[in-house]
């Protein structure tokens, strides 16, 4: 519906020494103040645990254990984030991160010590060679997400930053989606919606079949992706997700925010507002920015919305 201003929400992932216990509650709300946000999105690095350091997959699938609401890293972060909670003010809109079953199904993977390009091929090649056993543990990874879900209800958030991953046809093929992805993603969604929390679709990466998420509208109730870097227009996702609030509009790590001056990021900032509109929209980035980012010429942007108000 019409709003005063277009409301923004923007992250980053801190830096390791600040990300996790008192220095990460500080540097986020260190962060929401900077930055004037007028949505605070509370960053996840508690992360699904590994099997076991240099398991081999596909068969270490098979040892990824069932989770729920009491397992160590969701306790972890629910802690983390009522203590953020706590030092925000009420007038704050929040968000908590979940990754969607695509990279919750990568972590075991990666933390077992390998790196991101090599965990999505033996990811791939545990669902062509082992499809059982890999679905299984999926299905088990999605479980305990929807376990991180009531966490996130007890603990106060009103939504859920759902970071969708695996639409990139370099990976899987549309049938693949169809049957490996897709139906973990709306599961967990759908636990978003019924626990009565909204739900913000992120979708991840760049080179992406959006097509592949058009069934995602019905669960979502703003969208996100890589205008930019898919690409796919902002106007082309009011089309795709219709009834959706639209979030996004500036490059994450280039262009204005990276080296604009005051008066050019203003300028891109009124620019994108007044070519979307400002119902039904979220000024924000094709994905989190830099952990460099600079906080003045973010903070020039939100700015630059919430003084559009004037003009209404």
């Amino acid at each position: 519906e019409p709003v005063d201003f277009v409301p923004s929400c923007f992250s980053l992932h801190f830096p390791k020494e600040k990300n996790s216990g008192e220095a990460g509650v500080r540097a986020h709300l260190d962060f929401f103040r900077d930055t004037g946000a007028d949505i605070a999105k509370i960053m996840n690095e508690n992360l699904v645990p590994s099997p076991g350091m240099g398991s081999s997959f596909p068969e270490a699938y098979a040892d990824v254990r069932a989770f729920g609401r009491d397992a160590d890293f969701i306790v972890d972060q629910i802690d983390f984030t009522k203590r953020i909670l706590d030092g925000l003010d009420d007038e704050y809109f929040t968000l908590g991160t979940l990754h969607g079953i695509c990279a919750s199904a990568l972590h075991p993977i990666e933390r077992s010590g390998i790196d991101y390009e090599k965990a999505r091929d033996l990811q791939l090649l545990s669902l062509r060679e082992a499809e059982g056993t890999t679905l299984s543990a999926f299905n088990r990874i999605a479980d305990g997400l929807c376990g991180l879900v009531e966490g996130y209800k007890e603990a106060g958030v009103d939504a859920i930053y759902y970071a969708a991953l695996g639409g990139e046809p370099r990976w899987f093929s549309d049938e693949e989606f169809d049957k490996w992805i897709k139906p973990f993603d709306l599961k967990i969604m759908k636990a978003i919606k019924e626990a009565g929390m909204y739900c913000f679709l992120h979708i991840c990466k760049d080179g992406l079949n959006m097509q592949r998420y058009r069934d995602y509208a019905s669960l979502s109730d703003v969208v996100n992706w890589g205008v930019y870097e898919v690409p796919f227009s902002l106007e082309e996702g009011r089309k795709l997700f219709p009834g959706c609030t639209i979030m996004g509009g500036l490059r994450n790590r280039s262009g204005v925010l990276v080296d604009g001056s005051a008066e050019e990021i203003r300028e891109e900032v009124r620019s994108v507002i007044n070519g979307f509109g400002r119902t039904g929209f979220i000024l924000g980035a094709d994905c989190t920015l830099a952990t460099e980012q600079d906080m003045g010429r973010l903070r020039a942007a939100i700015e630059a919305a919430q003084d559009m108000k004037e003009e209404i």
